[in-house]
């Protein structure tokens, strides 16, 4: 059996980047979530505007009695809103035991990714923040850009968006 190895400079050490990533579109690229953090993939459905949040939140929706925050990930990026369409997702992951809803373009499938097919993000200088990227898979050809969801929101929006689920 291999083993596995511990992200590089993670001090926590409790990661390791190979496993299986549900992979997505936003835009034209290609993204990753681990698919442990994923709980279920729903179709759009009516989301509930909450007021005073940032322009990514969307809102949030009711599933099973549950309210449930929801990001749209092509505004928190700094992409172009677009409309939604049959092929948009919202993918419910979990966060430090809190549930929200991620807004993908469409999602693709699930990959097993090796730790030898992972490459660290490249460094953009101290003024890009690449915190929440685990690494880089390639696959084939392609390169998919592999997401930490815990840190895709800083510590303040994460703040703001569990206040909004319902405990």
């Amino acid at each position: 059996m291999a083993r596995k190895e511990e992200v590089s400079g993670n001090s926590s050490g409790e990661h390791t980047r190979e496993g299986k990533y549900l992979t997505f579109v936003l835009a034209a690229e290609e993204y990753g979530l681990e698919i442990l953090r994923v709980r279920e993939i729903l179709g759009t459905m009516p989301i509930t505007p909450v007021p005073q949040t940032p322009e990514f939140v969307k809102g949030v929706i009711n599933l099973r009695g549950k309210v449930i925050p929801v990001i749209d990930l092509r505004l928190k990026f700094g992409m172009p809103a677009v409309d939604y369409t049959q092929e948009t997702c919202i993918i419910v992951v979990e966060v430090d035991g809190v549930q929200m809803g991620v807004i993908v373009d469409t999602v693709s499938e699930v990959l097993d990714i090796t730790d030898s097919q992972i490459e660290d993000a490249p460094r953009f200088g101290t003024q890009v923040d690449t915190s929440f990227i685990l690494g880089m898979g390639k696959i084939g050809d392609k390169v998919k850009i592999l997401l930490d969801i815990a840190r895709v929101l800083s510590s303040e929006e994460l703040v703001v968006v569990t206040g909004m689920a319902d405990e």
